[in-house]
């Protein structure tokens, strides 16, 4: 099994969190999104170009993030649980998956490229961005009370929901949310995303440097 990703990208942390979770061994495969000559070789792969994409066999191509983690839930059954039994459990679950990558993780990547000078952006997107952000933090800060992950348990969301909260510290701070702080700090405890991080934070620094 064959994963196309890059360790910047947001969505492709979401995977591999899922993959370390359910220990489900699989073939890295770095795209180099960055040059057109990487970019043009991957398209050759999956014409629409996106990371991640997961190829089980080499007849089965599964895009999307989301999708990518409810075949391997459905799949494989070791390691964690990532959706749960029971239709509102796991609808809750696919709620907070959603709400995470549309409401939080979108716009906060919007808020970085604005920030590193990557894309320039209307004012409107900008204040759409950061609305959205807000109220993903006002909702996520009411819903951790007492809880440790999103929805009870580890899951989908919580894969969902981690890796915008690095990139968030530098251009939207949630430190005024305590709940979402002390989500933040047991997610990097958390050996799926720490094995993320290892990975992730030297190629990020590099970029810092350029």
């Amino acid at each position: 099994m064959k994963l196309y990703y890059n360790p910047i990208s947001t969505f492709s942390q979401k995977v591999l969190m899922a993959l370390y979770e359910k220990q489900i061994s699989f073939e890295p495969l770095l795209v180099n999104l960055g040059s057109p000559e990487g970019k043009a070789e991957y398209e050759k792969v999956y014409p629409i170009g996106k990371v991640p994409m997961l190829k089980p066999a080499e007849d089965h191509m599964i895009p999307e993030s989301t999708i990518i983690i409810e075949y391997l839930e459905g799949h494989y059954k070791t390691g964690t649980r990532l959706i749960p039994d029971g239709v509102d459990a796991a609808r809750k679950v696919r709620f907070m998956d959603r709400m995470s990558d549309l409401y939080l993780d979108n716009p906060i990547v919007t808020l970085l490229f604005q920030k590193i000078g990557m894309v320039q952006h209307r004012d409107e997107e900008i204040a759409r961005a950061t609305k959205y952000v807000r109220i993903s933090y006002e909702a996520m800060e009411k819903h951790l009370e007492g809880k440790d992950w999103l929805c009870g348990d580890f899951s989908m969301a919580d894969c969902a929901a981690i890796p915008a909260l690095f990139y968030a510290q530098g251009v939207a701070s949630f430190s005024d949310y305590k709940n979402l702080v002390a989500y933040y700090a047991r997610a990097k405890q958390r050996p799926s995303y720490a094995k993320v991080l290892t990975e992730f934070l030297p190629m990020w620094e590099a970029m810092q440097q350029k």
